[in-house]
C-alpha cells in the first residue's frame, strides 16, 4: 500500500517559464541559482532584498506578496515568513500551482531534493521534506561515489543505443539488460 504522503519524483523544464519567489533573504538566494541555471524567468517579491539576489539579474518587486503575483506562474517558491508562505500556498492552491515552501513542509506542495548533475545525468534525493539535511548528505555521498570519467562514456553509449533501439523497435523490456551488458563489456565483466 502506498504511504499517504508518497511523493511523485519529477524533473521540470523551466526554461522560459515564469517562477515566482516570495522572500529575498539568504534562503531564497540559495534556491535562485538552480532556477537561473534552469533558464526560468524569475520574479522575486519581497520588501527587503539580499544583495546577492540583486546581483542575479532577476526581476525584483520590493513589496509584500499579492495573489496576482501568481498569474501566469508555473511554480512558486515561498521563502518568507510562515504567514507569507501560508498565503502563497493558499493562493497557489486555488490556481493549481505547485509551491516549494522552503523549510516549511506544511505549506509545500513540491519539495526540492538534493541534486547532483554530472555528464548530462541528474540525480535527486528527497526525504519527502522531512529531513533536508539528510538529503544533502546523501547527495554528497552519491556525488562522491559517481565515476566521473566513466559517466560521460555511459551516457554516450546509452544515447547511441537508444537511437538504434528506436530505429529497430527494440522492446522496452529488452533495452536495460542490453545496456547493462554493453556497459559491463567495457570493464570485461561477465564475459
Amino acid at each position: 500500500m502506498t504511504p499517504p504522503n508518497y511523493l511523485f519524483p519529477l524533473f521540470l523544464k523551466l526554461s522560459g517559464r515564469s517562477v515566482l519567489v516570495v522572500g529575498a533573504g539568504p534562503v531564497a538566494a540559495s534556491k535562485l541559482g538552480a532556477l537561473v541555471e534552469a533558464g526560468a524567468e524569475i520574479h522575486v517579491v519581497a520588501p527587503h532584498v539580499d544583495p546577492a539576489i540583486e546581483e542575479m539579474g532577476v526581476r525584483i518587486s520590493r513589496r509584500v506578496f499579492r495573489p496576482s503575483d501568481l498569474d501566469q506562474t508555473w511554480l512558486a517558491v515561498a521563502a518568507a515568513t510562515p504567514d507569507a508562505n501560508r498565503q502563497v500556498a493558499e493562493e497557489a492552491e486555488l490556481r493549481q500551482i505547485f509551491v516549494n515552501a522552503v523549510d516549511d513542509p506544511s505549506h509545500a506542495s513540491a519539495y526540492l531534493g538534493g541534486v547532483t548533475r554530472r555528464a548530462g545525468v541528474t540525480f535527486a534525493v528527497s526525504t519527502d521534506g522531512k529531513a533536508p539535511a539528510l538529503a544533502g548528505l546523501l547527495r554528497e555521498g552519491l556525488d562522491a561515489a559517481l565515476p566521473a570519467a566513466d559517466l560521460e562514456a555511459w551516457v554516450a553509449e546509452a544515447k547511441e543505443m537508444r537511437t538504434r533501439w528506436r530505429r529497430e523497435q527494440v522492446p522496452m523490456t529488452d533495452r536495460r539488460p542490453e545496456l547493462l551488458r554493453a556497459l559491463m563489456k567495457r570493464y570485461d565483466i561477465g564475459n
